[in-house]
């Protein structure tokens, strides 16, 4: 009896609050990928600038970096359920103003470009506060779970939502963002819903003491800096799908179609170990797999930098997205169970940060090395630099190594 009560809340289907969670965010990432495809056509239609689509990089980069250290000092400050509403709100005009510019063609760069902008800051404000809500929504034992849940929506919303945008700009940009609109509409209503309960913090200035409290807390927790910093040097190293496009044409000696699979392929592997971490508890052994998932991803890397068939290409890929799926709920598991509540906010900005400067500078890496090596010999050096620094890590955080549950072993 006792057991079936505990399968019983160890389903995530009773945890109302996390269920409107987790549709919140699918609506909303489903929304944003169908916005991001439909908002680059309109602007190289408009303009046939690469320049410009540049443009809209930077108008979404910017914000992301420069705001990510006050968005996490108001996450821990103010009511988060009231930010992602608030972000969401905002994200939605802008969208009905996107339908609205379109429909009576006074629709230019720059009004999209402001609006592009628009967007991206309320998405800044907004992340650190939802992700700083989800332990708050789950029990500790399954917020892996969760977290592999929310990714699975996510990779769901980065294979069918551009897809579907790219079917419906057909008819026109202004119904992708009429659909993308309806979908924020949905997501607003549902964290309206949302039942989340916080204690009243103790308020502190916006000052630099404060806004750098995350970088200090990461600093002075090993376990957290460990993951933190892994995840930053694998993604610096393992950028070997930005050169996809050369993979394909240049040594797979396949075409557009070939390419659109090798895009598609790191998502279908996550999607499929998401699911399956949605699924079961990570019980024991924690940081040996977390290791094990990011060499996983380096040998993969290498595997897929020396294929010369099409089919091995497209499986090293998938396994390289599973592989990165593992270590990725692991990694944020431990960082929001090992940061107290009142800390979140702060500590998830700078993961942020570190995210997204990391993906950037990944790319640029790979498209470096490929300039100056060729392509074959900077993704190879990629999986081989990330196996070296999955050896150096578990030399230098031990305790991380021999980590066996998810639960804040460090906490005192």
């Amino acid at each position: 009896m006792g057991s079936q009560q505990s399968v019983a809340s160890d389903s995530l289907l009773r945890h109302r609050s996390f269920v409107a969670f987790w549709l919140a965010r699918t609506c909303s990432s489903f929304g944003f990928q169908m916005f991001s495809v439909a908002v680059s056509w309109q602007i190289y239609a408009l303009t046939h600038s690469a320049m410009a689509l540049g443009m809209i990089g930077l108008m979404q980069f910017l914000p992301s970096v420069l705001l990510a250290l006050p968005a996490g000092h108001l996450a821990d400050q103010l009511d988060r359920r009231r930010i992602v509403l608030l972000g969401q709100v905002i994200e939605w005009g802008a969208l009905v103003g996107l339908v609205a510019l379109t429909l009576l063609h006074w629709a230019d760069q720059f009004e999209i470009w402001g609006l592009v902008f628009l967007i991206s800051v309320a998405k800044a404000l907004e992340w650190p506060a939802m992700t700083s809500m989800l332990p708050s929504l789950v029990p500790p034992p399954i917020l892996a779970r969760a977290m592999a849940a929310s990714s699975v929506s996510g990779e769901a919303a980065v294979i069918v939502g551009p897809t579907l945008g790219g079917l419906l700009y057909v008819i026109g940009p202004e119904v992708v963002y009429s659909v993308s609109a309806l979908f924020y509409l949905c997501s607003v209503v549902l964290v309206s819903q949302l039942r989340y309960e916080r204690p009243a913090q103790i308020r502190l200035p916006m000052n630099l003491t404060n806004l750098f409290a995350g970088v200090r807390f990461i600093r002075e927790r090993k376990d957290v800096l460990g993951v933190i910093s892994l995840d930053l040097f694998a993604v610096l190293l393992g950028g070997a799908t930005a050169l996809l496009p050369i993979f394909a044409q240049d040594i797979l000696h396949t075409g557009p179609w070939g390419l659109g699979l090798l895009r598609g392929a790191p998502s279908v592997g996550a999607l499929l170990m998401g699911v399956w971490l949605s699924r079961h508890k990570l019980e024991k052994n924690v940081g040996i797999i977390m290791f094990g998932s990011v060499a996983g991803f380096g040998l993969a890397t290498l595997i897929f930098a020396l294929s010369t068939q099409l089919w091995l290409s497209l499986l090293a890929l998938v396994a390289l997205g599973g592989f990165d799926m593992v270590s990725m709920v692991i990694r944020g598991a431990l960082v929001q169970l090992d940061t107290p509540d009142d800390m979140r906010g702060r500590v998830n900005a700078v993961n942020a940060i570190f995210i997204n400067t990391s993906n950037q500078l990944g790319e640029f890496e790979s498209g470096v090395l490929a300039a100056w090596l060729g392509a074959v010999p900077a993704a190879a050096l990629g999986g081989i630099g990330t196996l070296v620094v999955v050896a150096v890590w578990m030399t230098i955080f031990p305790h991380l190594r021999k980590r066996q549950k998810l639960e804040n072993e460090t906490i005192t």
